[in-house]
């Protein structure tokens, strides 16, 4: 049997809204994954004694979170779906959008992860990983010429950060540290942080990159600790004053901060 429909607390779901749940539950329940077809449209009311409408709302509240997938035609129906890690970032995005989060935000976030990440992968990870890793360094191995490839390295040296956080066992971090590296991204973008050619912050960064790599590689977790950690608050540093160099190169004409 489904679970039950709960009505106790009408003010904070809709009907549709505790169907949708109640099929999700339904759906964990019985453990079934990704293209397992659901029951037909009347199996649905008759299960969860609920008006055509509100089953079809239901299904269209599934639908707009990912987790179900409507096909038409022969052997179509509803069907349970994965949410790709490209929506829920996407998704999980467009909250922040509004949140006007700050490099001391990110940063906070970044130094208390990133490390225990790197701790967790020294020795485990294969050649061919390590240099996947060195691979994405070449991207920015020679100081940026201009704007545009200032821009580019930021974005690269971001994803050298994001592959590793690919290479975990563990799907929360590794989806946590892939979102906070896209949303720094964005951050540098938007803001033009990379206007401004920092010499200090791409020789540093690829500096404790390289000993991060050589220390994931020689299988020594304190170090690739202790390296990644100061690498964050190094980052840090330097972001925030990137951010603050050109704030003020971009302030208009007589304001005072």
């Amino acid at each position: 049997m489904p679970p039950a429909i709960t009505r106790s607390s009408p003010e904070r779901l809709s009907r549709p809204q505790q169907v949708a749940e109640a099929i999700k539950s339904w759906v964990m329940a019985n453990g079934w994954g990704p293209g397992h077809r659901l029951p037909s449209e009347m199996d649905l009311i008759e299960r969860f004694s609920m008006a055509k409408g509100t089953i079809r709302e239901a299904i269209r509240i599934l639908e707009a979170q990912g987790l179900v997938k409507s096909r038409t035609g022969p052997g179509g129906g509803v069907f349970v779906h994965q949410v790709s890690e490209e929506r829920a970032t996407a998704l999980l995005g467009n909250y922040f959008y509004f949140q006007n989060l700050t490099i001391d935000d990110v940063y906070q976030i970044r130094t208390v992860l990133e490390p225990e990440l790197a701790a967790s992968l020294a020795g485990r990870l294969s050649e061919a990983q390590l240099r996947a890793l060195e691979d994405v360094m070449t991207c920015y191995a020679e100081p940026a010429r201009s704007a545009q490839e200032e821009r580019e390295q930021h974005i690269a040296s971001l994803r050298f950060h994001a592959l590793l956080a690919e290479m975990s066992g563990n799907p929360l971090l590794r989806f946590l540290i892939r979102f906070i590296a896209n949303m720094l991204a964005d951050i540098t973008v938007s803001r033009k942080l990379y206007a401004q050619p920092n010499q200090e912050l791409w020789s540093s960064g690829l500096d404790y990159q390289s000993r991060l790599v050589a220390a994931l590689r020689k299988g020594d977790s304190a170090a690739a600790r202790a390296i990644l950690a100061e690498h964050m608050h190094n980052a840090h540093r330097l972001m925030r004053l990137q951010e603050t160099v050109l704030t003020q190169r971009f302030l208009p004409e007589g304001k005072i901060i």
